[in-house]
């Protein structure tokens, strides 16, 4: 794959392991939530694709699928110093462990809202 177009990291390099990135929106909705934050865009975490109900971190180093799409989990996407002026004090310490995962596209497609479940893929 070559990532997202129009994202900064489409084309970055080849076997880029952040082609994609996912993040839990059950974190997204805590964040807002223990910081007080109701205003606080998902944009701000800077992933590309929000889920629910995925185990994320179980996801690394398996292959995948989401839609007709499959992608090949790759690490953690740790969280940025920068959380906590984009959001709040504090938030880059409590993303750790929890700022979603990076992955590479293997199987490329069209990602809409509602693609689907996440589903390993043999």
């Amino acid at each position: 794959g070559r990532g997202i177009r129009g994202d900064r990291y489409f084309d970055h390099k080849d076997n880029y392991k952040g082609q994609i990135t996912f993040f839990d929106y059950d974190v997204y909705e805590t964040v807002k939530r223990e910081f007080d934050l109701p205003d606080l865009e998902a944009s701000a975490f800077r992933r590309n694709v929000l889920v629910r109900g995925a185990p994320l971190s179980e996801l690394i180093g398996k292959n995948f699928s989401l839609g007709e799409l499959e992608f090949e989990g790759v690490e953690e996407a740790a969280p940025c110093y920068w959380m906590n002026e984009a959001a709040a004090d504090g938030v880059h310490d409590f993303l750790k462990g929890k700022g979603g995962l990076r992955a590479r596209i293997l199987v490329g497609g069209e990602l809409r809202k509602g693609s689907g479940t996440i589903s390993l893929v043999p």
